[in-house]
């Protein structure tokens, strides 16, 4: 059903056949579940994190989503689909209001979530080291300019169906976010860990785990972001489709054998299971799916999972031994992992996904840009 027909005008804009009921609520529904990940993350890094450290995770979890609904909607969302300044950053759309229409209100929403989840990723890995308020400016730079600036360069022009941004026209595909999304959370993160140097202690004789205080409540935390990531995934449909079943068997899929692999791996080096790696594992195949989930089969979905969790757990031992210490493996999972889930693009996709003409070699090198 259409929401408005072509001769109506809601705000002053017209709205399309294009432009229906039942996508907008699909928006809206998966805008929700996006927003249920901030609580997973709040879970996951409290509990990751030693209990006289866990409140102050906590608050700054909370404190990036106010700080990221705030300020992508004064500028960030802007700058990342506005209309678009040589495909570089955007320059309209500031401040919308309730003239923008049902449409752009809605994707502005979907929008906003993804920007939380791109900015609260770094709080878990500094946790137990930043001053509150040298947080907040790093969560004000995430979501104000950093995310929504490289976010123009892939995805500017979705909501109008076009390709805009610099890295897109050139061929780039990123469906939900591996790259423009945790990858760019997760350097963010590296950065500041490097600068901030180890927990006192976490270093200094030998190699000293520091485990969290509440590996059930990071259980927990896991599930709820696994669940809310068929929102994440689905809903960057941005509307009603046949291709979400899908999406999300791709999804959940690439999680579960991201967790195994994960699991297989620490119980042969650490001769028992441990449950912060299964986590971290689960999450990595998540993160590697996103690019691809909507043109690969199921098979290759679990290839990718698989890759992600193994990828994830040897950066893990690896920033140990570089000693960097990132207290709950954000780099390893969210940028390792989604590094290898935009490359597994050109590997897995279905080449009619890519520009006509364009070689898995091709397409390789163009997301490797």
């Amino acid at each position: 059903m259409a929401l408005i027909i072509n001769d109506r005008i809601w705000g002053g804009i017209v709205m399309t056949a294009e432009h229906t009921l039942p996508d907008i609520l699909w928006m809206l529904i998966c805008a929700a579940l996006v927003m249920l990940m901030q609580g997973g993350f709040c879970c996951l890094e409290t509990g990751m994190a030693r209990s006289k450290n866990s409140i102050n995770v906590a608050i700054k979890n909370i404190i990036d989503f106010c700080i990221a609904a705030a300020v992508f909607w004064v500028l960030g969302f802007g700058l990342m689909f506005g209309a678009s300044s040589s495909g570089f950053f955007g320059t309209t759309h500031f401040l919308l209001g309730r003239e923008s229409g049902p449409w752009l209100l809605g994707f502005f929403l979907f929008q906003m979530v993804f920007c939380g989840t791109a900015t609260t990723i770094i709080s878990g890995a500094v946790a137990e080291r930043m001053r509150f308020r040298s947080y907040l400016v790093i969560s004000f730079l995430v979501s104000g300019i950093i995310y929504p600036i490289f976010g123009h360069w892939v995805w500017a022009g979705a909501e109008q169906g076009i390709v805009a941004g610099w890295l897109g026209q050139l061929g780039f595909v990123d469906f939900a976010g591996s790259t423009v999304v945790h990858s760019v959370g997760g350097w963010v993160a590296l950065a500041a860990v490097l600068i901030l140097g180890p927990r006192h202690g976490r270093f200094a004789d030998k190699e000293l785990p520091m485990h969290g205080h509440n590996l059930p409540m990071a259980a927990l935390g896991l599930m709820l972001l696994w669940f809310g990531w068929f929102g994440f995934n689905g809903g960057s449909t941005l509307g009603v489709s046949d291709s979400i079943p899908l999406i999300l068997l791709n999804t959940n899929l690439a999680a579960a054998f991201g967790g195994i692999a994960s699991l297989a791996i620490v119980w042969n080096v650490e001769r028992r299971p441990d449950v912060a790696p299964t986590i971290n594992g689960c999450v990595a195949g998540l993160v590697a799916i996103t690019a691809s989930c909507h043109i690969v089969e199921p098979a290759a979905a679990v290839v990718i999972g698989t890759v992600g969790g193994v990828v994830c757990t040897l950066a893990s031992y690896l920033l140990i031994r570089l000693r960097i210490d990132d207290a709950i493996g954000a780099f390893p999972a969210h940028t390792c992992a989604g590094v290898w889930g935009t490359l597994a693009v050109a590997v897995f996709g279905d080449l009619h996904a890519f520009a006509e003409g364009t070689t898995r070699w091709q397409q390789f090198l163009i997301q490797s840009e």
